[in-house]
This record gives C-alpha cells, sequence and structure tokens, in this order.
C-alpha cells in the first residue's frame, strides 16, 4: 500500500479508508449511547415504586410498612407485613433505596409461613413453593387453600 499523498504544504491527506473508519466509530458511539440513556437516566427510587418514607428509627435503622393485611380467609386467620428495612448510615439520596431491603412476615393462626421473595416481585412460600404470587396476601390466601384444615408446622430449632 503507497503513503498517504502529501499537499504541497506538507501535510497528509487522510485517506478514504480512514475517513470511513472515523465516520463509523462516531455512529456506533452515538448509537449506543442513544440506545443506553434511557436506561442510565432513569430515577431508580421512581422506577421500582414509591421509596419508603425516611421515619424515627432506633440505631439499627429506619422502616417503613408498605403492606400489610389482618383477615379471616376460610376460617383461618392470615396476617401479613412487608416492612423495609433501610440500614443506619445509609446515604439520603437515590442510592438509600438501593440498600434497603424488605422484609416479609405472615402468620397463619398464629404461626410462620415461610415465604421468599423473587426477583421479579412476586412470592412463593414453603406450602405453595411451585407457584408464585404478586402480593402477600395472595401468596397467604393459596397456603391456606393448600393446607385445608391441617396446621403449620411449628418453626423448628436451629442448634448450633
Amino acid at each position: 500500500m503507497s503513503p498517504t499523498p502529501a499537499k504541497p504544504g506538507g501535510t497528509r491527506i487522510p485517506s478514504r479508508r480512514t475517513v470511513l473508519r472515523g465516520a463509523f466509530t462516531a455512529a456506533v458511539v452515538t448509537g449506543t449511547a442513544g440506545a443506553l440513556l434511557p436506561l442510565l437516566d432513569r430515577d431508580p427510587a421512581a422506577a421500582d415504586g414509591p421509596a419508603p418514607a425516611p421515619g424515627p428509627g432506633s440505631g439499627s435503622g429506619s422502616r417503613a410498612t408498605t403492606e400489610e393485611f389482618a383477615e379471616m380467609y376460610r376460617g383461618r386467620e392470615i396476617r401479613g407485613t412487608t416492612t423495609v428495612v433501610v440500614p443506619a448510615g445509609a446515604p439520603a439520596d437515590d442510592r438509600g433505596a438501593v440498600a434497603a431491603e424488605p422484609v416479609t412476615e405472615i402468620r397463619i393462626d398464629g404461626r410462620p409461613l415461610h415465604v421468599m421473595r423473587r426477583a421479579d416481585g412476586t412470592y412463593l412460600s414453603d406450602v405453595r413453593h411451585y407457584e408464585s404470587y404478586p402480593t402477600l396476601l395472595e401468596t397467604a390466601r393459596a397456603a391456606v387453600d393448600e393446607l385445608g384444615s391441617a396446621r403449620l408446622a411449628p418453626p423448628a430449632a436451629h442448634h448450633m
């Protein structure tokens, strides 16, 4: 390949390949930035739902209840809460919402039902572990339906 010809003043003229490579690189960078801007520019607290309002808390962090219910369903008393615990010393800006962990609890006739939250925001329980539900209330009702007249076993004692 021959070197790029020089102008009479001694400056080089960029080759067609160099110009096209630069234009292609600029187009790729611009397209990528345009595609990623909505993802990077969004407000994480607004996208995940309302952020818990900081309330008076103990030294371990502040709490805000996001879902709570108590009802009789098919002759069984079901109670449940989801509490978001924000660690003490968490930043007050949007990053504080990332550090918050929801704590869920369901009780059927006073006995705890182990509930897990899935990555998509739904819940599943030990009683109905093969099916997930959008709310804690629906999870508790499904567990009661599955239990029928049986009672939940008391929680196992953990020995060390």
